[in-house]
């Protein structure tokens, strides 16, 4: 079993930066493939990016969401059981429940049901 604490949402206007954080705990987090996915008031939840598994290799995978490429990033630091998500020139069609999300292979990553375990959201709002 794996806990997920996301964290480092808020209220931020358009053009600006946040940083958001997942924690996990309960078992290896350095093999994990980590994600991160959104749902918009009245949208789906979908896929915003992912980070590989670490456990033999100091290189990860990473992937992003077309909307979110160039502008935000994504990183892992297994010493602290966490990752992140690097958000810049925000936009307000960011604005979403942001969540962290966990799983055990690197097989279809951008699907929701791919992953075993999920966060509870933090809230992220971009104003015009």
């Amino acid at each position: 079993q794996v806990q997920l604490v996301e964290s480092g949402g808020g209220l931020v206007q358009a053009g600006g930066s946040l940083r958001l954080s997942c924690a996990a705990s309960g078992r290896t987090f350095s093999g994990l493939v980590m994600g991160w996915f959104r749902q918009g008031q009245g949208k789906e939840r979908e896929f915003v990016a992912v980070v590989g598994g670490s456990t033999y290799t100091t290189y990860v995978s990473t992937f992003y969401a077309d909307s979110v490429k160039g502008r935000f990033t994504i990183s892992r630091d297994n010493a602290k059981n966490s990752v992140y998500l690097q958000m810049n020139s925000l936009k307000p069609e960011d604005s979403a429940v942001y969540y962290c999300a966990a799983t055990n292979g690197w097989q279809a990553v951008t699907r929701t049901d791919s992953y075993l375990y999920w966060g509870q959201g933090t809230q992220v709002t971009v104003s015009s």
